[in-house]
């Protein structure tokens, strides 16, 4: 079922369609938000609230020709701006957040460069201003188009290009160099 049809039947009233909706965009929901803040505890209330809060709206919802997803997205978006506004401070992850059972193998050698290689990545990510951490995590981790990313941002998708090239730019120079 298409969103568009599933948003029609939720708008007539029929609630229980949102489900769909829910179980198509959780993953990418909490993904962007948990790598926006580092925490799994604050991700998983984050993305429970982003859907809590798209169910609440959905009478306001209108298709611009705009996935549905560019919405959540901007839920979310919203939602760790404050989120981060809130906890003035940037929190440190500890790296039993990222004992996840993804990470796990048979080495526990692995498991720790892996969560090591992990929480560097969440700190350098942290270090970016907020725009520039919605763009790599949409890039990288969602793996969306330039286009697509222009779209959830609202901005242009040669804004996106310049944006991202500056983005790698300060990445490469800020980085250490290796022997």
């Amino acid at each position: 079922m298409l969103d568009d049809e599933v948003l029609t039947r939720v708008g007539s009233g029929e609630t229980e369609y949102f489900s769909v909706l829910y179980e198509r965009y959780v993953g990418k929901i909490y993904n962007y938000i948990y790598y926006r803040t580092g925490n799994q505890f604050e991700a998983e209330d984050l993305t429970e609230r982003v859907f809590y809060r798209a169910l609440g709206h959905i009478h306001s919802y209108k298709n611009k020709g705009v996935p549905f997803s560019a919405w959540l997205y901007r839920i979310a978006h919203n939602l760790v701006a404050n989120w981060h506004r809130d906890n003035s401070r940037r929190h440190e992850v500890p790296l039993e957040d990222f004992n996840q059972p993804h990470l796990r193998s048979e080495h526990p050698e692995s498991s720790l460069i892996i969560s090591m290689e992990n929480e560097s990545l969440i700190k350098t990510l942290q270090k970016l201003p907020a725009e520039r951490q919605q763009l790599i995590i949409l890039k990288f981790v969602e793996d969306l188009s330039n286009a697509e990313i222009a779209i959830i941002m609202g901005r242009s998708e040669g804004a996106i290009k310049s944006l991202y090239h500056r983005t790698l730019m300060s990445l490469r120079k800020d980085s250490p160099e290796e022997d």
